[in-house]
């Protein structure tokens, strides 16, 4: 367990590193970002940085030397470079975590092994299997790279009578991931902590709304029932334990219509994992009693977790997403309103550059 005045080291400077250092300074931690981005949002908030490629070993032994542990913001962190860092200092989720999830084949089988169910899906690295897949998932379809893809980049939706072949030329022909498509009813998240024990605390389930495959509005509780909200929570929980999970984690999921007995009622399917706090849980800075980002930071110091506890009979989360953070001033007159910006200074299309709470009263 890391005392008070101990310092936290996390790869990736962008806005979770930000908020991730906001809540351990309130807990009397210190927070040390290494990125490679010169104008990493997260340097304005922490007392030391250091600005170096994933790959400069000298840098990254350096900057071990100079906290006692280490996490990070997001899942497309080198894995050399997670796996280096874990020689000198613990790194928390373990860097084999980042191996099952960045790539979206290995982590759907892994889904998959834990009988839970998923999307019907088929691997593609050829022509020809790319033609299997089609028949095994049928059409339509959303073929993916197998890495680095979000925000809805490194994806095509394939219709029937569409050039398939096509498609994945698109895509430079990389390894992809065909997934069946999905009539679902509304897309939810768990966010779910783990500690170094084994305890686990979810927050509520999280309903989302995107927009151009961006996450827009996220809004507790969703519109679903309290069983599925209870098989929602046992399915984060599940995957948390079999990763041996420490921090906090989110699980995607579609809520479909599925049939038992004769009668229909609600499921869900696992979409994407998340090994990080997650966009979907920025309403528990403002809407419960203990933040995703403060739990992550319990977890990876060794300090018990919260139970958290909604505040609110309602609470949303919007992004604010390239020229909507000039609506700032409205926001900000907006009562029950908290409004959070990252420090970026260009409003690029598709760019998040901040976000905005809405605690509804009780």
């Amino acid at each position: 367990m890391l005392k008070p005045g101990s310092t936290i080291g996390i790869l990736g400077g962008g806005q979770l590193g930000r908020m991730l250092a906001l809540s351990a300074a309130r807990l009397g931690l210190h927070c040390h970002i290494y990125s490679p981005e010169k104008d990493s949002g997260a340097f304005e908030v922490v007392r030391a940085s250091t600005c170096a490629a994933y790959d400069d070993e000298v840098a990254l032994a350096k900057f071990a030397n100079s906290v006692d542990v280490i996490t990070y913001e997001f899942e497309n962190i080198p894995a050399k470079t997670a796996a280096f860092l874990a020689k000198r200092k613990p790194v928390y989720p373990d860097p084999h975590v980042l191996e099952l999830t960045q790539d979206r084949l290995i982590e759907k089988n892994f889904i998959d092994g834990l009988k839970i169910a998923v999307a019907p899906y088929a691997p593609v690295h050829s022509a020809s299997q790319l033609m299997k897949g089609i028949e095994k998932v049928g059409l339509p379809a959303v073929l993916k790279t197998t890495t680095m893809g979000y925000d809805g980049k490194g994806q095509i939706k394939i219709m029937p009578g569409d050039d398939a072949n096509a498609a994945w030329r698109k895509l430079k022909n990389a390894p992809c991931i065909l997934e069946g498509f999905v009539n679902f009813e509304r897309e939810v998240s768990v966010v779910a902590a783990r500690s170094a024990d084994g305890k686990v605390e979810c927050f509520e389930v999280t309903e989302n709304e995107h927009r151009d495959h961006i996450l827009k509005i996220s809004t507790v509780p969703a519109k679903v029932s309290p069983a599925l909200a209870t098989e929602a929570k046992r399915i984060a929980t599940k995957i948390a334990k079999a990763f041996d999970y420490v921090g906090v984690l989110a699980v995607e999921m579609f809520v479909v219509k599925a049939q038992e007995k004769g009668k229909a009622k609600q499921a869900v399917l696992v979409n994407e994992i998340a090994p990080r706090v997650h966009n979907s849980g920025h309403w528990t800075i403002d809407g419960a009693t203990v933040s995703q980002f403060e739990q992550h930071i319990r977890a990876v110091a060794g300090w018990p977790l919260a139970r958290p506890i909604r505040l609110g009979r309602k609470v949303e989360m919007i992004n604010l997403i390239g020229a909507e953070v000039h609506d700032l001033a409205d926001w900000l007159a907006t009562p029950g309103t908290s409004v959070h910006l990252y420090g970026k200074t260009e409003a690029r299309a598709g760019r998040k550059m901040g976000h905005v709470t809405r605690v509804y009263p009780k």
